[in-house]
């Protein structure tokens, strides 16, 4: 099977996960289960896909939670950025920032409530699938493979605030209410027979539109519709609480970068450095990590190192799909970095590291709202493009609970792989860690598994369905392997990608 013209694929060396590991979130040593596999290269679409059914990236290496089976299962949310409206509680971390950038005042403490951790900083996948061991022979040879193969020439290798409720409300009274009031007194009280007072002003607009309705009835002239709500009345968007009270005088200057992860593009090269030395200053201050636990090595393993290559179309947006860092530079240094995703349908955020000498600022939380609105931005270039993925939701650790707080958003159902309001969802985790979340009972996953014989597979410098595999290698031993893989990434998926056989 040749590829045609300049089709990309997708291929992936698969893992299996039958193997516990540590926990991130609540430490448990052997209870953290998750099936991986390595991405020589990925296309945008098929990331789309895969995080669609409950996979995520670090760095090449794609794994999905076993979500019945782990400790801690994380759950893949997203948020709906065009309905979005900031709570309470973002605005404080908005003006705070604001507050900084006009006045030059930096907070002593973090906002309350804020993690210090990003907001989309995940405990990652176990650890040996990381290491670079897991390039191995085959993967090196693969690379060789695949640059000799005449049939592969193609191939790319490139929560707002609640109200209480009546009976939570405290009275200001401390008297028991009592069952023997006495009735008012005769004519004291509102009459109920007479209009409810009205201001003045409204009484004055009431009688200039009945008049001017009166002149158009005598007239002969058809009434004009009512007029639409005045701006005032419409809730303040996102937007302008980020630029809100910045002035030309201001004591700082924040600016914010968009950057290709490429080591050929100029201007990210020409922030390589800077940007490596703040991740592991940012490792070691916030997580306490060993200098060899983020050397440049890692930084570029972890977040310069993506499977997704650089793709463009004509209904996308102007600076393509792909992987990219958000520079956040003020008064000419970085101090933060978010690591994201441009998918078709959504920004993936994938990590964020910052300088600790800001964590007051909350950049976490900030970093989130600046890249919804990014999102939106995204969103008038490309309609489609509308959802804002925060990573995993991890409803049994309450440290990462809050990226609920961005809603609307929802929850993946880990069975049927559709999207579910969290409010919804959270009242099955309250009562049970893993959850299905679709409530009809004969609901399923619609793009399961039915035909293994057509996935692709990469065999001996040529792709082929994975019938033809199966009889080129008679007496193989990896049907049940495959079709795990194939279950996990489904049909579509499976008949897509290329899945490397040794």
């Amino acid at each position: 099977i040749k590829m045609a013209g300049n089709t990309s694929y997708t291929i992936v060396e698969y893992f299996g996960g039958d193997e516990g590991h540590r926990c991130g979130y609540c430490k448990n040593e052997k209870g953290n289960f998750s099936h991986g596999m390595w991405s020589h290269t990925m296309t945008v679409q098929d990331y789309q896909d895969l995080i669609d059914r409950g996979w995520r990236r670090s760095g090449k290496y794609v794994y999905k939670p076993t979500m019945d089976k782990t400790c801690c299962p994380q759950y893949a949310i997203r948020c709906h950025t065009l309905k979005f409206q900031p709570s309470k509680s973002h605005k404080k971390i908005l003006k705070k920032m604001n507050k900084f950038i006009s006045q030059g005042e930096l907070p002593k403490e973090p906002h309350e409530g804020e993690p210090m951790d990003s907001v989309c900083e995940e405990a990652g996948p176990p650890s040996k699938p990381c290491r670079p061991e897991i390039v191995c022979n085959s993967s090196t040879n693969l690379q060789k493979e695949v640059a000799v193969c005449p049939t592969m020439t193609e191939v790319q290798n490139q929560a707002a605030d609640t109200k209480p409720s009546s009976s939570e409300m405290v009275r200001k009274d401390p008297k028991p209410f009592q069952d023997d009031r006495t009735a008012p007194k005769p004519g004291a009280g509102a009459d109920a027979n007479r209009p409810p007072c009205r201001k003045a002003k409204e009484l004055r607009k009431e009688r200039r539109r009945q008049k001017e309705q009166m002149r158009l009835d005598a007239d002969g002239v058809v009434s004009p519709p009512p007029p639409a709500p005045t701006q005032a009345n419409q809730p303040k968007p996102l937007e302008d609480f980020i630029t809100d009270s910045l002035t030309n005088s201001s004591s700082h200057c924040l600016e914010v970068r968009l950057v290709s992860v490429s080591f050929e593009d100029p201007e990210f090269m020409a922030s390589y450095q800077q940007s490596a030395a703040l991740f592991a200053r940012y490792q070691m201050a916030v997580h306490g990590d060993d200098p060899s636990e983020c050397s440049e090595t890692q930084f570029r393993r972890f977040l310069c190192d993506s499977p997704l290559e650089a793709e463009y179309s004509v209904d996308g947006p102007t600076m393509g799909y792909g992987s990219f860092h958000q520079q956040y530079w003020l008064d000419g240094k970085i101090v933060a970095v978010g690591v994201i995703d441009i998918l078709p349908t959504c920004v993936s955020s994938v990590y964020l590291y910052y300088h600790p000498d800001y964590a007051s600022l909350s950049l976490g939380s900030y970093s989130a709202l600046r890249e919804i609105a990014f999102t939106r931005q995204l969103q008038k270039q490309s309609p489609k493009l509308s959802y804002y993925y925060l990573g995993f939701y991890i409803h049994s650790c309450p440290k990462m609970r809050y990226k609920g707080q961005y809603r609307p958003s929802d929850l993946l159902c880990p069975e049927t792989f559709a999207w579910v309001p969290i409010e919804q969802c959270t009242p099955h985790l309250d009562h049970a860690r893993y959850a299905r979340f679709n409530q009809d009972p004969d609901a399923g996953d619609a793009h399961v598994l039915k035909d293994l014989g057509r996935a692709l597979v990469l065999y001996k410098r040529g792709l082929m369905p994975y019938a033809v595999y199966s009889r080129k290698r008679r007496g193989c031993s990896d049907e049940e392997e495959v079709r795990q893989y194939a279950s996990l990434v489904g049909q579509n998926c499976a008949e897509r990608i290329l899945l490397y056989r040794a």
